[in-house]
Order: C-alpha cells, then sequence, then structure tokens
C-alpha cells in the first residue's frame, strides 16, 4: 500500500512538473518615460533653445520602447523588441545612455527561487548581473481597472531607486529667480531621490506571479506600473503561445551583484559627466 501511495505522489509531482513546463504565455509591453526639461550646456558648450529642442525630442523617442515578455508558471524572461535604428538616431552617446536606461540586454526571473540574471553590455564590456529578486512590500489597494480586457487591481509600493538608471533621476528643487543654465552642466539639475513610489495594477485571471523588469510578487500578471517617470503597459497577452521559448537565464558577461554593477555604472558616468564639463565630449556624439 505504502509503495502505491509513494508511486501516485511520485506520478502526480511529474504531471506537474510537466504542466509547468508546457504552460507559456507571451505579453507585450510598451515603456515610456517623461523627459524632464534640459537646463545648463552640453559638452562645455552653450546650446541654443533649437538644439535643446532637438536634442529633448531625440531622447523621448529614445525612451519609448517595446520589451517582449515570454514566462511560464515559475520563471520569465524579459528582452527588448529589435528594431532597426532611425537614420541619425544609432549614434555612441545615445546608445550609451540607452544602457543607462534599462535598454538592452535580457532578465530572467524565477519567481520559485527568488533571483534573477540580467546580460548588460556598456563601454564596450558584458556584465552578467546576477542577485536576489527585490521583495516590494506591496500594499493592496481596492481600486479596479480594466486593461486589455482582463480585470485588474491596484497595488503600491516605497522603494529605493537604482543609481544606476537614469530614468529615476528627478529635477532639484532649486530657487527658479537663479539662473545657471550658463555656468552649469545640464546633469547638474537633477538628482535621484532616495525612495519612489510605485504604482502597479495586476490582473488573478493570470495567475502568474510575474511582471515587466523585475517586478514581481502580486498574485496575478502585472500589466501596467508606474514609478513617477516611467509607465510600462501590457498591450497584448497571449495565453498558451504555440510556439514555445526557451526560458533560461542568461549565461555570458562578468558576473556582478546588482550592487557591484551600480558602481561601476556610477563611476563611468562621473567620468563621462566630467569630459562632458571638459569640452571633451558631447551627447550624440
Amino acid at each position: 500500500m505504502k509503495k502505491i501511495i509513494a508511486s501516485i505522489i511520485l506520478v502526480l509531482s511529474f504531471l506537474n512538473g510537466h504542466a509547468q513546463k508546457e504552460f507559456q504565455g507571451m505579453a507585450v509591453y510598451e515603456s515610456k518615460t517623461s523627459t524632464p526639461e534640459f537646463k545648463g550646456n552640453m559638452g562645455g558648450n552653450d546650446i541654443t533653445p533649437e538644439m535643446r529642442k532637438m536634442f529633448q525630442e531625440r531622447m523621448k523617442k529614445a525612451l519609448e520602447k517595446t520589451f517582449i515578455l515570454n514566462f511560464d508558471r515559475s520563471a520569465s524572461i524579459y528582452k527588448e523588441e529589435e528594431k532597426l535604428d532611425a537614420p541619425g538616431q544609432g549614434n555612441a552617446g545615445f546608445r550609451m545612455m540607452g544602457s543607462m536606461m534599462g535598454a538592452g540586454g535580457s532578465m530572467y526571473k524565477n519567481v520559485k527561487d527568488k533571483l534573477y540574471v540580467s546580460d548588460k553590455e556598456f563601454f564596450g564590456k558584458e556584465f552578467l548581473i546576477k542577485d536576489s529578486l527585490p521583495k516590494l512590500e506591496w500594499k493592496m489597494e481596492s481600486e479596479t481597472r480594466m486593461i486589455g480586457g482582463y480585470n485588474c487591481f491596484k497595488a503600491t509600493a516605497v522603494k529605493q531607486p537604482s543609481k544606476s538608471d537614469l530614468r529615476n533621476l528627478r529635477p532639484k528643487q532649486t530657487d527658479e529667480k537663479k539662473d545657471d543654465t550658463k555656468k552649469t552642466d545640464f546633469m547638474d539639475n537633477f538628482e535621484i531621490p532616495k525612495e519612489i513610489v510605485i504604482t502597479a495594477w495586476y490582473t488573478p485571471e493570470i495567475p502568474v506571479s510575474q511582471g515587466p523588469e523585475n517586478y514581481w510578487g502580486l498574485p496575478g500578471l502585472i500589466l501596467e506600473v508606474n514609478d513617477g517617470r516611467t509607465t510600462i503597459l501590457c498591450s497584448k497577452v497571449v495565453m498558451n503561445v504555440k510556439e514555445k521559448v526557451e526560458i533560461k537565464a542568461p549565461k555570458n558577461g562578468k558576473q556582478v551583484t546588482q550592487a557591484e554593477y551600480d558602481k561601476i555604472m556610477v563611476e563611468k558616468m562621473e567620468e563621462f559627466q566630467n569630459m562632458r564639463r571638459d569640452g571633451r565630449t558631447r551627447f550624440g556624439g
């Protein structure tokens, strides 16, 4: 009798594991980041209002991206949709800034093992970021709304923003009467706050604890997330996709923790900022 029970448990375990491998969904996300008004100079040189406007428009366009999330019951892989650069948009300056703003590479999340692995290329070097999934203390709200035909519930959380992601920059609170635009580099007008409020909308109709980027931990797929500047909205969901995608962690690059990668990025950003002040380089150059 014990052998029969053990056999049944073994079969059920196998079927459960097989079902998890078979089930797979796909979600398309559109990411947009609002760009604050740029002041100051660039590369140590004054710029005209027309040049500043053109730069801001190009930056806004560069921050409009499409991502694909392939997921099963325990893991997911999140990648930017590959697109050809428009003429004049594929220069080194904007590619480098793109890597500072969440672009490029892929992110693997395993909610069962509570870890993530992300590959990034920066200044010609490949990095493999491997760390524990950030655990947000989600507060369940009573508000609901429909997104793409799915009933969604609101949840909020507070988190410490990454210093290596320029999307987290916020304008500094300065004296409006004081005009330092002729004396300072435009990056001096921004800072990264100590914490930011995250608003997410998730649907229990898709019962997987997944979402875009490194967001997770809710009882349903996150279809929209907003951090005050960046909004990531799901535009399409396909369940039980016919063409399965291999969901596995990337392997290439120098392995570092998120803290180690942030430190490298901050040092490079400071170096790049000093180069601009000295007039040795320009954005978009």
